[in-house]
Order: structure tokens, then C-alpha cells, then sequence
């Protein structure tokens, strides 16, 4: 699957760029209009690709409302968490959600909706450096400067019963220290990278071999798709769920990612919200 996908992002990136150029020199040979449409049909076949890979893992992806959806599952709601986001090979024990879509995958839906990588966070030594005895007393040895850049607003929703249920991400995690929900923001678009394994080992992408989706404190090697971009996100130690709201672990929800903020989902999302039978203590 992974060799599939990166060859279908390169096939689409060929197509496109090879588009482009030709409209930009506005004149089209015959021969070059064969080579279009033979570039044509190689899109075609490309999207028919990416769109039957969407389709097989529950991809929803609605280019006008510039909305993603996957299908994902509570993880913890007791105990710390370091990432909102994993996949089946990632760090579940301390995330909120977990989804069995392949990251790569999932990637290539959000860079179909135009985002762009911005910048990790960044670790500067402090100038000059704490002595031995400030450090000691909790003196910083680094200015932690948070993630920057292009970013997705990031929802959870699910249905019990007739009831539908929509909130933002950040409401779905508490802060211990100032015992408030997490601050709401544009969650900063990283796209990971590629990593050897090992030296002797191909490439591959690192968001699919280490499984972690989206970070909720910062990590410096960037490997996720997206990360939280606050300043108390530097620490690993204040975030719980929010129980209150969530439903229980391993419950189907659809994980919402949005260019724009939204009060209510788009139909072709709608109709495709997991539907939980009414908590107890509901009034139906």
C-alpha cells in the first residue's frame, strides 16, 4: 500500500506540474497534445487510484467545504496524554484517538486540501547558559519556540441515538494546570517526513512507521502530520482527557479536519457519523 501511494503523489504531482507547463506556453502541438492527453489520462487513472484508496479505509474528503473526515476510536480517558492522534502502530497508551487509516494516506487528503508544511518547534540555547547551581533550581538551559505556520482546525463528532455530537478537539482535553480545556487554535501542519529505519533500509514515511498521527506536546523530531502549537504544549505532564464529554473507550467517531472553523458538518460527512446507542441517564 505504501509503495502504491507515494508513486500515486508523485504520478499527480508529474501530472499537474506537466499541465501547468503546457498552458503556460499557451501553444499546444499536435504532438504535445497527445502527450496532454495521454498526461489526462494518467491523472484519470492516478485519482481512480487515490479515490478507491479513500473509499477502502473511510476517507470522507470534501474539496468545497475543505473538510476531511476519518473514521477513528476513543483511546484513554484517564490518564496523560502526548498525542491526540495514532495509528494502529503508534502510542495509544497516551493518546486521545487512534485511526486504522495509513498516515501517508491520510496526508495526501489533507495536501489535497491545500495546506502547506509549516515549522516545528524549535529549541534555542540560552545565551549565555545557566550555571550548574541555576539549573538546578529550575533555571531553562533552552528557549522552546513554538510550531508556525499553515494549519487545520480539528473537530470529533458521533451520533448517540438522534442526538448528534460535534466539539472541537481541544474541548476533549483537559489542562491541569490552569484546569480549563486546551486553548483552541489552528493545529500547525508539519506532513512528517522521510526516515531510514536503518542504514541499510529504504525510505519510508515516518508518520506510517512510528504511527503517531498528531502531537499534542511538542516533539523535536517532527515526525507527526500535524502538532499542537501553544506554548504549554511544551509539556508532556498537564493534559487528561476530558472525560465528561467523551464517549467510552473504543467508541467509533469520526475525526473531522477542517481548513475553516465549522458549527456544523457538511452532509457528505453527516450521513456518515458512527450512531452510539443513548448514553445513560439521557432523556430519551
Amino acid at each position: 500500500m505504501r509503495t502504491s501511494l507515494l508513486y500515486t503523489a508523485s504520478l499527480l504531482t508529474i501530472s499537474l506540474a506537466a499541465l501547468t507547463h503546457a498552458a503556460l506556453r499557451g501553444t499546444v502541438s499536435p504532438v504535445e497534445q497527445d502527450e496532454a492527453s495521454a498526461v489526462d489520462d494518467a491523472e484519470d487513472d492516478a485519482l481512480k487510484l487515490l479515490e478507491s484508496a479513500f473509499q477502502d479505509q473511510g476517507i470522507q474528503l470534501d474539496l468545497e467545504a475543505r473538510v476531511c473526515g476519518v473514521p477513528a476510536q476513543v483511546c484513554i480517558r484517564e490518564d496523560l496524554l502526548e498525542y491526540l492522534v495514532v495509528g494502529p502502530v503508534g502510542a495509544a497508551h497516551e493518546a486521545l484517538l487512534s485511526t486504522d487509516v495509513t498516515p501517508s494516506l491520510l496526508n495526501t487528503a489533507l495536501v489535497a486540501l491545500g495546506v502547506e508544511p509549516g515549522e516545528n518547534a524549535q529549541w534555542v540555547e540560552v545565551e549565555p547558559q545557566p550555571t550548574a547551581e541555576e539549573v538546578a533550581a529550575g533555571a531553562p538551559t533552552h528557549e522552546v519556540i513554538p510550531p508556525s505556520g499553515d494549519g487545520l482546525y480539528l473537530y470529533v463528532a458521533w451520533c448517540e441515538g438522534e442526538e448528534r455530537f460535534l466539539y472541537r478537539i481541544e474541548d476533549l482535553v483537559g489542562n491541569l494546570d490552569t484546569r480549563r480545556s486546551l486553548r483552541r487554535h489552528p493545529f500547525v501542519y508539519l506532513g512528517s517526513r522521510m526516515v531510514r529505519p536503518k542504514p541499510d533500509e529504504e525510505e519510508v514515511f515516518a508518520a506510517d512507521w512510528e504511527g503517531n498521527v498528531v502531537a499534542l506536546s511538542f516533539f523535536q523530531a517532527g515526525n507527526t502530520i500535524m502538532t499542537a502549537s501553544v506554548p504549554e504544549c511544551v509539556s508532556q505532564t498537564i493534559f487528561l482527557p476530558n472525560n465528561w464529554l467523551l464517549p467510552e473507550s473504543r467508541s467509533e467517531v469520526m475525526l473531522v479536519f477542517s481548513r475553516d472553523r465549522v458549527v456544523e458538518l457538511p452532509p457528505s460527512l453527516a450521513a456518515a457519523l458512527p450512531v452510539h446507542a443513548p448514553s445513560a441517564g439521557s432523556d430519551d
